[in-house]
């Protein structure tokens, strides 16, 4: 059955799909993954088909919305404003792009920043899976994933937060959806209110790629919601540089520094220079991953390693700690790699997932780009490489991800419905 997997968003927004096509295509599904031009390498090393859908992320984060959106936090009422501002240029492209792509799929797969695409599902009548990778649904148990990671509200005021959410989201949206599910896609026009209530009368499948043993499912989420186990993409064929390799030889276990497509700072060579006072103080050697950022790398004392991209699945496990943004991939990255982590969330899920970490002891509290020191990192880096109840419950994790199969069991479920 022709699938089509529709994504947009950084790479740790896209990797997990790849694994899941990849697992797709195995079991006998010809797999087209949609998502932007740079990974496009990405998808097609795994004999997946790609198809290009407008929009550079990148340039998106650098531009003045962009920061704007990523300088939101915690506050999910600038969140949404400042996302449909980045949205706004893109907004037509993407959806007369996303029935162009979808045009002979005989199922969509789609990512939470895809939400438009379930309109297409609808118009060409064949069964969608919506797949997050952070819990969306609405629950009483926790707020919505914005403010999840801060406090509980209590039952009720919890469910209104997802309610409010959605609308936040919604309301923006819907003259241009309306317009284009009449004109275009020949549908009636959304409620007021939108499609959510619909969605969930209708028990349409949710599949959530994360595990259970980071996050359990809640009592009130329906049957038809799904904890499927993470996506990982294994069997990459990687070398590495042979010089890092020496660099790991010829010492103690680093610690990884990296915030992925985190581009926030107006100075990003002082913000290097807060980050290596502070592993210099925790007496830790580092590999810095640049990321999106514009960070200066000549120079450097000889106990940092800069690096670009590299698998977290073949160097997480070599770090004695990995500090990053907290954003969902790289979450799970690090707990497979069954080594404590430190978190500084920036927005989104990521705080969420920081205080997860931290809840399950298999890393510190999280730190807020807002209260990040020199002095506070180090402390952080300190303890997470020297607490043996840490790291104890980090490898404990660590064991439960690697026995896990969540493409596996997405793949059963999926069929299932198919």
């Amino acid at each position: 059955m022709r699938i089509v997997i529709f994504t947009i968003g950084s790479r740790g927004d896209v990797q997990p799909y790849v694994a899941l096509a990849k697992g797709l295509r195995s079991a006998g599904h010809p797999v087209t993954v949609a998502t932007h031009e740079e990974f496009e390498e990405l998808v097609t090393t795994y004999g997946v088909g790609f198809v290009r859908i407008g929009g550079d992320v990148r340039e998106m984060l650098e531009s003045q919305s962009g920061q704007a959106w990523l300088r939101s936090g915690y506050n999910p009422v600038k969140f949404a404003k400042q996302f449909m501002n980045i949205l706004e240029p893109f907004k037509k492209g993407f959806l007369s792009e996303s029935l162009d792509v979808c045009q002979h799929a005989e199922a969509i797969i789609y990512s939470t920043l895809s939400f438009p695409v379930y309109h297409v599902a609808e118009a060409l009548d064949v069964p969608c899976f919506y797949a997050p990778l952070q819990p969306m649904s609405r629950t009483r148990e926790i707020p919505y994933i914005q403010l999840a990671g801060s406090f509980t509200l209590g039952r009720a005021a919890n469910w209104w937060t997802h309610i409010i959410s959605e609308q936040l989201f919604w309301q923006p949206l819907r003259p241009d959806v309306n317009m284009w599910r009449v004109n275009t896609l020949g549908l009636p026009r959304e409620s007021f209110f939108g499609p959510f209530s619909k969605v969930y009368k209708n028990e349409f499948p949710f599949l959530y790629g994360f595990s259970e043993s980071v996050f359990s499912k809640p009592g009130d989420w329906p049957a038809w919601h799904y904890i499927t186990g993470y996506w990982f993409l294994n069997g990459r064929d990687w070398k590495p540089d042979p010089r890092l390799v020496t660099f790991l030889e010829n010492g103690s276990a680093p610690v990884y520094i990296g915030f992925g497509s985190m581009v926030v700072y107006d100075d990003p060579n002082a913000f290097v220079e807060l980050i290596l006072n502070a592993v210099k103080r925790s007496g830790q050697r580092v590999v810095l991953q640049k990321g999106w950022n514009h960070w200066q790398t000549h120079g450097l004392p000889d106990w940092v390693f800069p690096v670009d991209y590299i698998p977290h699945d073949w160097l997480f496990p070599r770090m004695s700690a990995v500090i990053h943004h907290g954003g969902a991939g790289t979450t799970a990255a690090g707990l497979r790699a069954g080594v404590p982590t430190v978190t500084v969330p920036f927005f989104a899920d990521q705080p969420f997932w920081g205080s997860r970490v931290a809840a399950l002891g298999a890393g510190c509290k999280p730190i807020p780009p807002t209260q990040l020191s020199a002095i506070r990192l180090a402390h952080a880096i300190r303890t997470a490489t020297t607490d043996e109840d840490m790291k104890t419950c980090a490898a404990a994790i660590g064991s439960k991800l690697r026995n896990e199969d969540g493409v596996a069991r997405a793949i059963n479920i999926i069929n299932r419905y198919l």
